[in-house]
């Protein structure tokens, strides 16, 4: 490792390395085993705790397939541990749509640019940065630290977080709260102002597969039980159905703080003409005042004169907390009686209050590294392997704290093309993380 810069710790130095380093293995999750598995980067990890006197562990459900997981011991290890999570695996990317390879981990622009910049490997830089620069100087947490990096988030967690749950949960049984993804990066409102917006609520997964029967004849014939017809007819149903706004605690929470940060008043009448003025983020809070319902696949036939007797369907659907019930119904009104569904992937709503010790930890290690810093809570339309924790009763915040250029459409580089992290950016979260762990 080079040595420090003049006024820059190890770990702000390190970190650049090891999220250039951790972008370069690939570790692309295509939703099966195709992929090269996460196995090469879950042994680069553990190689990088050895150095520092950890000893992990890697579990593997299927060859592979990997997930690291290690604790260390903090100074009061009768509290309940602090989970802090990570996921190895990407989305995969087409070199030939990118800036700069996908792959290469190159730094261009004061930025490192490749597939995981931004979702997650940015955050796993960070943390193992940090707790190794720690670990050198012999500086123990508060409490103990459960470390995991998992694997195949980008495909529900099969793989990872739901099978080490499953089958491993003496790893996390005494952790109360976790850390994790998508959360504590900043939204500027003014050139001395920024929110930092930390994730205390997750939307429901629903992948649905639909399916309608009919029967089966010659294309020639007439047929008033057309599986093809039936099934089209409910899935534009889907896609045309547009549900009511619906304002969860966190939601609320996020849009009356950005109302007041704004100087305006907070309509109900209208929350869409609200969120509309965020600018970049305005998709992803969007998304998160209703419950969702998209189709994305279809499938029925298999030759122009044959009239098929099945037809199938994929819709992706997301849900509020506090919406499962009626949400379904929903569904089941719009299929119609001669539309099955079945689950694909089913994961629940999760939420928990922006309150205790660790949001406290949160605003002031923010608040020590930019003075024009207010952490707030928000919700996040997708999902991540806060789900699978949140079945332990672990409380599971996202944050992965970065200090950002307002021009940078930071949510629109999720599964995007050039996805980029600004090395500052990098290097501010670094310092946050290592406060944050002072106060745990």
């Amino acid at each position: 490792m080079a040595e420090p810069e003049q006024g820059l710790s190890t770990a702000e130095v390190e970190v650049v390395d090891l999220c250039r380093e951790l972008i370069g293995i690939d570790t692309s999750n295509y939703g099966d085993h195709s992929g090269p598995g996460e196995r090469e980067a879950a042994e680069y990890v553990a190689g990088k705790l050895d150095e520092v006197g950890v000893e992990s562990r890697i579990y593997e459900k299927h060859p592979g397939r990997s997930n690291v997981v290690t604790r260390i011991e903090g100074e009061d290890s009768s509290r309940p541990p602090l989970l802090i999570h990570g996921h190895l695996d990407v989305v995969p990317a087409a070199a030939e749509d990118w800036t700069h390879h996908p792959f290469a981990g190159e730094v261009a622009d004061d930025c490192v640019w490749g597939r995981g910049a931004v979702d997650m490997k940015n955050m796993d830089a960070m943390v193992l940065a940090v707790l190794r620069q720690r670990l050198r100087e012999g500086r123990r947490p508060p409490r103990d630290i459960v470390l995991a990096y998992l694997a195949d988030e980008e495909a529900a967690g099969t793989w990872g977080a739901r099978y080490l749950v499953a089958e491993h949960p003496e790893l996390f049984a005494d952790c109360d709260a976790a850390i994790s993804e998508v959360g504590g990066f900043s939204f500027t409102v003014k050139d001395d102002r920024r929110l930092y917006l930390v994730e205390t609520a997750e939307k429901g997964i629903a992948w649905m597969k639909l399916t309608a029967r009919g029967t089966a004849g010659h294309g020639s014939m007439v047929n008033g039980d057309n599986a093809v017809t039936e099934l089209a007819a409910a899935v534009a149903r889907l896609g045309e159905y547009r549900a009511p706004v619906r304002l969860t605690p966190t939601v609320r929470t996020f849009l009356e703080e950005i109302c007041e940060e704004f100087g305006i008043a907070f309509d109900e009448g209208d929350v869409d003409a609200t969120v509309a003025r965020l600018g970049p983020i305005a998709s992803m809070i969007g998304a998160t005042l209703r419950n969702t319902l998209n189709p994305t696949v279809l499938d029925g036939g298999y030759k122009a004169n044959v009239i098929p007797g099945e037809a199938s369907a994929q819709v992706d659907g997301r849900f509020l907390p506090g919406t499962e019930q009626e949400y379904f119904e929903q569904i089941d009104r719009l299929l119609g009686p001669k539309v099955d569904r079945e689950f694909i992937a089913h994961l629940p709503a999760v939420e928990t209050p922006f309150e205790g010790g660790l949001v406290h930890a949160m605003q002031a290690s923010l608040l020590a590294e930019d003075p024009g810093a207010k952490a707030v809570p928000y919700c996040l339309s997708g999902g991540t392997d806060a789900k699978s924790f949140a079945k332990l009763g672990v409380r599971n915040f996202g944050f992965s704290p970065l200090k950002l250029p307002p021009e940078l459409d930071f949510s629109g580089m999720f599964h995007g093309v050039d996805e980029r992290v600004p090395i500052d950016g990098l290097q501010f979260g670094v310092r946050v993380l290592d406060r944050f762990i002072d106060m745990i």
